[in-house]
């Protein structure tokens, strides 16, 4: 299995973020990415696919808002990271602002996502990683392959970011392979909390299937999105597959969700998938409510690989820091 990581993506490291309240410090650390990179051993770094594939997926704007922010905070006359207090709610429209604190609340909705001086290097090479570990995939060379990617992506949306993300890995790679002539692309979401930016960049299209299985949104983050009753819209009313579990859950109530997801992504006839993966459902994860022990990984990964199809795995979530290079490398191996 090809397996990709830049050292590259180690620059982005905000110091803290707003959550439950106050300040704390912020969990999606560079430790994360080299612990697995540790142990999963044999990684090559990212090519360089340029601009071109982020582009088809992220608005103009918003990525040069995303280039630019750290040093327009600077300017600005601030310290640290730069990060929003103020969200358009409602009539959220294209404006012609310059100040830094509107454009931070344009092309956001969290205060848990701070824009770091080394963020956009690191965000970039996030994308390149997972288009490197895409390309074997496309090219028939491999059955499945493994994209380190920092910062997670499964939250950031064509325009905004949120949620420790900001550029979507896997959004970027579903249409950099629809674009290279995959009629039809499955991602199967599986971190513990929704991939809404995932969704919705694909809501409306009907090549490529949302399948999420996350912590009911009533409880958990995002909480406005992710519930039952979001099937898509328009052409896409069918491609999405939103499967909320409750907080608590192991692993004989998840692989029961496995196995409708798969179905649905079987039924809906992909030419490949895309997994976005976190270990955030781990059962010591500090921010998150599963029960999964790492064992659990090798079986939900053999379920997946029984469906036939290649596989591009893109690391999201997982912040039981000292587990988390056991729990990927234990769900590789089930490839």
């Amino acid at each position: 299995m090809l397996k990709v990581f830049d050292p590259r993506q180690l620059g982005h490291a905000p110091e803290r973020e707003f959550h439950n309240g106050g300040w704390a410090d912020y969990a999606e650390t560079p430790v994360r990415s080299r612990i697995v990179a540790e142990r999963v051993g044999d990684t090559v770094p990212a090519r360089d696919f340029g601009m071109a594939p982020v582009e088809r997926v992220h608005s103009p704007d918003y990525l040069a808002f995303l280039r630019t922010a750290h040093d327009r905070w600077v300017e600005a006359g601030r310290t640290g990271d730069a990060i929003g207090y103020v969200w358009p709610v409602v009539g959220r429209r294209p404006l012609n602002l310059s100040r830094i604190d509107a454009l931070l609340g344009q092309y956001s909705y969290d205060a848990a996502t701070p824009v770091a001086a080394g963020t956009w290097d690191a965000a970039y090479w996030g994308a390149q990683t997972a288009l490197t570990a895409l390309q074997p995939l496309l090219d028939g060379e491999a059955r499945a392959s493994f994209a380190l990617c920092r910062p997670p992506g499964h939250h950031s949306g064509a325009d905004y970011c949120g949620g420790y993300c900001y550029l979507n890995n896997a959004a970027i790679a579903a249409q950099a392979a629809i674009d290279a002539g995959k009629r039809r692309v499955a991602i199967l979401d599986i971190d513990y909390h929704h991939g809404n930016g995932t969704q919705d960049i694909f809501l409306d299209r009907d090549d490529v299937l949302f399948a999420s299985i996350h912590a009911d949104p009533a409880t958990d983050y995002p909480f406005y999105w992710g519930h039952a009753d979001e099937r898509g819209e328009g052409d896409g009313v069918g491609a999405t597959l939103n499967l909320p579990l409750p907080r608590g859950t192991g692993i004989e109530a998840y692989l029961p969700a496995l196995d409708t997801a798969l179905a649905a992504i079987d039924a809906f006839g992909p030419e490949l998938m895309i997994v976005s993966f976190g270990a955030d459902t781990f059962a010591e994860d500090p921010i998150s409510h599963f029960k999964l022990q790492t064992a659990d990984y090798g079986t939900i990964a053999r379920r997946i690989a029984g469906a036939g199809l290649p596989v591009l795995i893109v690391l999201e979530g997982g912040y039981a820091v000292d587990a988390l290079g056991e729990n990927v490398d234990a769900f590789l191996n089930g490839f």
